[in-house]
């Protein structure tokens, strides 16, 4: 209860902190629907260091089996959520939970929602995301985890109708790559651990609980190596 109690509570604190944007503020273009998911267990401890995931549903699948691998060297938080790397809302829900909670590893992804946006715009707005991570959580060690692949290779999303294809995946991996490489950050490369495996999908783009747990593995192995000893 008390780690829905906190979920509920930073949800609440987010939509607060939307609403005081203009009403003539133009938005960037969005999904017909638009979530957020934040989890933190164990809210009120503080003997164990904290870990972060950033990301989308994907995360939200794997997360579980993170938190149950890394029980007892580490607490694991999750922001899930749709918004594109472009979108200003995403920095706010940042923001409001390294605000609110002090993590020692942050693992963070995004790319693989906003299709309707040009890898231009994904180059030019992921060094923000990058910079308000840092901003918020200076002493966190920091992991890019690369953008999954695709179970059919591409298709078209049903609201924007916009194409997707495991192309775009690797290019805005590719982007991601050279900004994060640039600034020495770790990469753990979910990507290469699961392409070409269709039989670990469980829809185009989602996982099924043996590719989740793959997934998983890959982000705790390289999460141990830098949780404070």
């Amino acid at each position: 209860m008390k780690n829905l109690l906190m979920s509920l509570s930073l949800v609440a604190g987010l939509v607060g902190n939307l609403a005081v944007a203009g009403p003539n503020t133009m938005p960037p273009a969005r999904e017909a629907i638009e979530w957020c998911d934040i989890w933190i267990s164990h809210a009120n401890e503080m003997n164990l260091p904290r870990v972060l995931l950033i990301g989308d549903s994907i995360v939200r699948d794997y997360y579980p089996e993170v938190e149950k691998r890394l029980a007892g060297k580490a607490f694991v938080a999750r922001l899930s959520t749709s918004r594109f790397v472009a979108d200003p809302v995403l920095l706010k829900e940042v923001k409001l939970v390294l605000e609110g909670t002090k993590f020692d590893v942050v693992v963070f992804n995004n790319g693989m929602h906003g299709w309707q946006h040009s890898e231009v715009k994904y180059r030019e707005a992921f060094p923000k995301l990058i910079k308000t991570i840092r901003a918020r959580a200076p002493k966190a060690r920091l992991i890019w985890a690369t953008t999954t692949p695709l179970r059919d290779g591409k298709d078209i999303t049903g609201d924007t109708k916009a194409e997707y294809s495991d192309e775009r995946i690797a290019a805005r991996n590719a982007l991601a790559a050279e900004v994060v490489a640039a600034r020495k950050i770790q990469t753990v490369d979910l990507n290469a651990a699961v392409r070409g495996r269709r039989e670990l999908h469980s829809d185009n783009v989602h996982f099924n609980g043996q590719g989740s747990q793959i997934l998983a593995a890959q982000v705790c192995a390289a999460v141990e190596k830098l949780l404070p000893r």
